[in-house]
């Protein structure tokens, strides 16, 4: 989520109004308001040095403080949800996100991300009806990502069938997306389907996505393993999840899991 809120911390555009002046008042109030939309822009930008660097509270402070400035701005409370997202504070991340979306209904980070926070919250049908709208929305640009999170939702809610149409129309848009593979994976496994599931979790390593998805699928490919008998290669890919994820949850759980196979 730090590297989502860095992008989104570093596009803000100043949200300035193109009304024509209608007398002395108008303009003086036209004058504040690009003046403020200025002084927004900079905090926003101070925003997203501080997060990129770690500094995650001077950002928010920062953010807060651009908000009071330009408060119809899109970008700054999608900034604000993003930060507080990385604070915990879920109820705040939310309010945001439907702020953003209530200025921008065409912003289709802002809404992707609500649907995230959906799918984590296990409001599935809410996720559902995000991901419906992205995905319709022939200007949304990677509506593999909408799909991904559309199928997963359906999945959580015993739809796997469903679910699966929805990860194979995800991957007919962007072939190698890993979350899909992953899914897919689980989703070959749960139901038995050995090779399809290994085929799936080896295409996720084959990507390369990263520690913690990389220990989770060396994880998964181990717990086939170990069900058809071949303990050599489920130690050997709970090896690899320790070392590339040590701290991770998926790394402590296969150190747990290699502690049972010895």
């Amino acid at each position: 989520m730090s590297s989502a809120a860095v992008k989104a911390l570093a596009t803000l555009g100043c949200a300035l109004f193109g009304l024509a002046p209608l007398g002395c008042a108008t303009t003086a109030k036209q004058e504040e308001r690009e003046h403020n939309a200025r002084r927004a822009s900079s905090h926003f930008n101070l925003a997203a040095d501080h997060v990129a660097n770690g500094r995650l509270e001077q950002g928010l402070r920062e953010l807060l403080i651009a908000e009071r400035l330009d408060p119809r701005n899109a970008e700054i409370q999608h900034g604000l949800a993003i930060a507080y997202l990385q604070r915990g504070k879920v109820e705040e991340a939310e309010l945001h996100l439907d702020l953003a979306i209530e200025l921008v209904p065409g912003y289709h980070e802002a809404r992707f991300n609500l649907s995230t926070l959906y799918l984590n919250l296990e409001r599935f049908d809410e996720c559902i009806t995000q991901s419906a709208i992205l995905t319709d929305d022939a200007t949304f640009v990677a509506p593999w990502r909408s799909l991904n999170n559309w199928g997963w939702a359906l999945y959580r809610k015993g739809q796997v069938e469903e679910a699966r149409r929805k990860f194979d129309r995800a991957t007919q848009f962007k072939a190698g997306y890993w979350p899909t593979e992953m899914n897919l994976g689980i989703l070959e496994a749960e139901l038995g389907r050995r090779p399809e599931a290994i085929r799936h979790f080896a295409r996720v390593l084959e990507l390369k996505p990263g520690p913690s998805a990389t220990a989770e699928a060396n994880y998964r490919l181990a717990e086939i393993y170990v069900s058809l008998g071949r303990r050599r290669q489920a130690v050997g890919h709970l090896r690899t999840a320790v070392v590339k994820a040590p701290s991770d949850p998926w790394g402590r759980k296969s150190e747990e899991y290699l502690k049972l196979l010895r």
